[in-house]
């Protein structure tokens, strides 16, 4: 009687850490995102504040950058769902 306690105690305890897991991978995911956003689009704003000519030059970077930064943020989901259901 006492063993399948124990087993029902991992179990769950199992269920509980996939979770936790699943919820750090987006929130980390999304604060690194975020952090690398908001440091990206303040040093276009100063590049552009400061040489509005290059704006041309800066906008092709600007959207790769941006897409890259922001697959990141996929992954981090991807990851939080393949931890969640697995």
């Amino acid at each position: 009687m006492e063993e399948t306690n124990v087993v029902e105690a991992v179990t769950g305890n199992v269920e509980g850490m996939k979770y936790i897991g699943a919820a750090l991978a987006i929130g980390l995911g999304a604060l690194g995102t975020g952090l690398g956003m908001g440091l990206f689009f303040s040093k276009v704003m100063e590049a552009l504040g400061r040489n509005p000519e290059a704006s041309s030059k800066i906008q092709i970077p600007m959207f790769l950058g941006v897409a890259f930064t922001e697959a990141i943020a996929i992954y981090s989901l991807v990851v939080a769902l393949i931890i969640l259901f697995s």
